[in-house]
């Protein structure tokens, strides 16, 4: 019995240890990100006297925040429309169809993953250079979305193989075309599934920096993300309360969308969560 209250002692030291690693920068950017600079060299940790401002406006007009949202907004609405759009058939496919390389297949998805995006960058570089699509943001969100195709279709995978395919059939005996049977029957049974593969994608592309430094050169092409680059040169470089400011800037609108949707991401995954 004592052995076992040491073990839940130390189980709930680790835990509040982790919690503290976790939480700790975040409470760092946000008290600072409301301090001039000079509190902030003073004491990094103390809470400010009172609510500075001015790092907001700041580091909103030297990064260009605005330009950078409405970029960020573009790349991520793209990304997610195609790889919705493609993982959903994908998905359809190999979790409910019989064919020929369908094993190959699953093992191509899975090898993907595994495979490091850098190995592709120069040749992809050479082709986005010869086709005039460098800085071009549309382009950029077919590169991010191939990078996140292989996750998404075999978790889509996953939800269409707990479909009874029995709803298919009584469909098809009614009457009903392929169109039909995939947009008014099929698809809105997986509705968790969309909203878990759009949540994963949308927070991947949102924080997405290799690929949108390389392709997406000049300032007019800048994500939020890149924006936030111009904060750590020149004469700002010093100016820690800006770039806490900054972070926050950047940090609250993706975590505000994140928790709104949480409840449906794990209810998604495990209602996706099906064994064949």
């Amino acid at each position: 019995m004592k052995r076992k209250k040491c073990t839940a002692i130390f189980q709930w030291i680790i835990i509040a240890l982790l919690i503290f690693i976790v939480l700790f920068p975040l409470y760092l950017v946000v008290i600072n990100a409301f301090k001039p600079h000079a509190d902030i060299v003073t004491n990094p940790i103390s809470f400010p006297k009172s609510a500075f401002l001015d790092n907001f406006s700041k580091a909103w007009r030297t990064a260009n925040f605005s330009r950078g949202f409405f970029n960020s907004i573009r790349l991520v609405v793209t990304t997610a429309l195609i790889v919705l759009a493609a993982s959903a058939f994908a998905g359809y496919a190999l979790g409910t169809k019989r064919f020929t390389g369908k094993g190959l297949l699953l093992s191509y998805f899975l090898l993907a993953m595994t495979i490091p995006v850098q190995l592709f960058l120069f040749p992809l570089y050479g082709v986005f250079a010869k086709l005039d699509l460098i800085g071009n943001i549309y382009a950029v969100s077919f590169v991010i979305a191939a990078i996140n195709m292989p996750l998404a279709v075999m978790l889509m995978r996953t939800f269409f193989v707990g479909v009874p395919m029995q709803l298919e059939e009584s469909a098809m005996l009614d009457g009903a075309n392929t169109r039909q049977i995939l947009f008014q029957i099929i698809f809105p049974c997986v509705k968790p599934g969309f909203i878990t593969v759009a949540v994963i994608v949308i927070l991947n592309a949102w924080n997405e920096y290799l690929i949108s430094s390389t392709f997406l050169q000049g300032e007019r092409n800048f994500t939020a993300t890149l924006g936030y680059l111009s904060l750590n040169g020149g004469s700002v470089t010093f100016d820690q309360g800006m770039k806490m400011a900054g972070s926050l800037i950047i940090v609250i609108p993706i975590l505000i969308f994140f928790l709104s949707l949480q409840k449906y991401v794990v209810d998604g995954l495990t209602a996706g969560s099906v064994k064949e």
